[in-house]
């Protein structure tokens, strides 16, 4: 959007810059298969605005969601724009607490897809079965299901189960991940979807290798011997923010 219209909707260019990173997130989460009706959420926080965050609006599917009708509002659920559309309570309600809790809870992801909520529902949860599954040995917290996310004090539970961790399932319904930047919080809820998908597919195969302590520390250990540079999941966000540019560049807008 170039500056003068900026400056007449009073969108500042490190927002603007914002809100496309997210609306291409909603389009590659929609172009992936993670979309779940109009519901699920994927949260920013505004740059250079401590309490501010983005979500999509209720009522959109992901494959709608654009720059310019993200909502921006508060930790306290007020409207800091002048959109139309409401915020679903319990996307506000689950990631405002982080926000506000989590300095560097930049981003957070939530979804319902069919690996994750089935993975979320079994005793045991995540197993290092699978490549991904062991990227994960040590960093999963798990919170007990208690119903629709939609009342402020079930937030402190969450905060307390989450602990250091930055990876969570919702038991009985779904996976929570952020990150510092979102493209580090999109190949960690990557990374977690295909660990569930693949151990849902073993499932079914017979009884499941696991991967010992040992394999899984050397693992994890030499994983950043295949990162590349410009910061975590950045390479692997832009390579898909192309490959959704080429089915539609509507969310640019």
């Amino acid at each position: 959007m170039a500056t003068a219209a900026l400056e007449k909707t009073g969108i500042g260019e490190a927002e603007w810059e914002a809100r496309q990173q997210l609306a291409a997130c909603y389009r590659i989460f929609d172009m992936l298969g993670w979309s779940e009706m109009i519901y699920n959420h994927i949260t920013l926080k505004v740059p250079g605005e401590r309490n501010a965050f983005l979500i999509n609006p209720f009522g959109l599917h992901f494959s709608e969601v654009t720059a310019s009708n993200l909502v921006k509002i508060d930790i306290d659920g007020n409207k800091l724009d002048d959109s139309s559309y409401p915020v679903n309570l319990a996307g506000f309600t689950q990631h405002a607490v982080f926000h506000r809790h989590l300095s560097d809870a930049h981003c957070i992801m939530h979804t319902h897809t069919t690996a994750g909520m089935a993975v979320s529902s079994v005793a045991g949860g995540l197993r290092p079965t699978n490549f991904y599954a062991c990227n994960f040995v040590g960093q999963i917290a798990y919170h007990d299901f208690e119903g629709v996310t939609v009342r402020s004090e079930e937030g402190e539970r969450m905060i307390e189960h989450l602990g250091d961790k930055r990876a969570m399932f919702l038991r009985n319904h779904g996976i929570l991940v952020m990150g510092r930047t979102l493209p580090e919080a999109f190949i960690k809820h990557w990374s977690l979807q295909r660990a569930c998908e693949i151990q849902v597919a073993t499932a079914s195969m017979g009884t499941p290798l696991e991967v010992p302590d040992e394999v899984v520390a050397v693992h994890q250990r030499d994983l950043s011997k295949v990162a590349i540079p410009g910061g975590v999941g950045k390479a692997d966000y832009d390579a898909m923010v192309r490959l959704v540019d080429r089915i539609d560049t509507s969310w640019r807008t």
